[in-house]
């Protein structure tokens, strides 16, 4: 492979297996003994978690050298989380702009706003996976009635409280039409689904949720009292080399951070051995202590 080569045909060939597999885990816990349904779900997280992390490359145009292979494969990927290929795109480079900025913290508090409201957003959004409920909904809301998602009123009133106003806000300045097909794929596919394998809302609910505490929580852990500056407020995170391998090497999320137009086969070679390395356990636990003052930009 040539350096830094995006391993397109590696990439095709993992969104095939992770399809088969994360489908067949909905349909165990819909239909075996609630033991078995608990494993099901237990991977579901992980191999769902992997689907993100291809997702996330084709976010970045890097899932494949083909521009409309990278398309199409990311607006297949995005139905399993479900979510619209071109929102995800719009928020996730607008995290790239505000990264530990005033606009994005979940482990500090501004002096001017209420402790107590921003742990409800740690503990509820991070820690119990209400995060990935509430991007869920949104998408819901922007598929039933776009009218509202765009508005000033949801922007400035829901969008503000929960913390996501300059998501929503960027998100609602691009051309409805695209957004709204793609919402509309991704609900239709979970609708044929349950019709097709006869899942049940129980095994799907406890498929996502777990799921749910898996993503939520990894997508602040990667940046939990990192340094507040944009490019290096992450971490190359400390975890065993199969979690690496599932999640495609996003707890290498400093490395991506610093380069996010690389591949994720090539993230290794571009983490600092001599940096800090904190494990993920570790930050994890530490969210659980609640938010503290913000430092001042670096």
């Amino acid at each position: 492979m040539k350096k830094n080569a995006i391993p397109g045909k590696l990439n095709l060939l993992l969104m095939v297996s992770v399809f088969a597999i994360t489908i067949l885990l909905l349909w165990t816990a819909s239909h075996a003994p609630f033991s078995l349904a608990l494993i099901a779900a237990w991977l579901f997280s992980i191999f769902n978690n992997t689907a993100f992390s291809l997702l996330h490359e084709s976010v970045h145009g890097i899932f494949s050298k083909n521009h409309k292979l990278n398309e199409i494969a990311g607006k297949i990927l995005a139905v399993l989380f479900p979510t619209s290929l071109t929102l995800q795109r719009i928020a996730h480079l607008g995290h790239h702009q505000r990264n530990r900025t005033d606009q994005e913290l979940y482990d500090y508090y501004l002096p001017t706003q209420s402790r107590t409201l921003r742990n409800i957003w740690l503990y509820g959004g991070n820690l119990l996976g209400f995060y990935w409920f509430l991007v869920l909904l949104s998408n819901f809301i922007y598929l039933v009635a776009p009218w509202i998602y765009i508005s000033k009123w949801f922007r400035r009133g829901p969008a503000r409280y929960l913390g996501f106003e300059p998501f929503v806000k960027e998100i609602a300045q691009h051309p409805p039409l695209v957004i709204w097909s793609e919402c509309l794929l991704a609900f239709t596919f979970h609708f044929a689904l349950f019709w097709l394998l006869d899942l049940t809302i129980a095994g799907w609910l406890l498929c996502y949720w777990a799921f749910a505490l898996h993503w939520s929580a990894l997508q602040y852990v990667d940046h939990a009292w990192s340094p507040r500056n944009i490019i290096n407020g992450a971490w190359n995170l400390k975890v065993s080399a199969l979690s690496r391998a599932l999640a495609l090497n996003y707890h290498y999320h400093l490395a991506h951070h610093q380069h996010p137009q690389l591949p994720w086969i090539h993230l290794p070679h571009f983490v600092d051995k001599s940096a800090k390395q904190p494990g993920f356990w570790q930050i994890y636990f530490s969210l659980w202590k609640g938010v503290k003052l913000a430092p001042p930009m670096s």
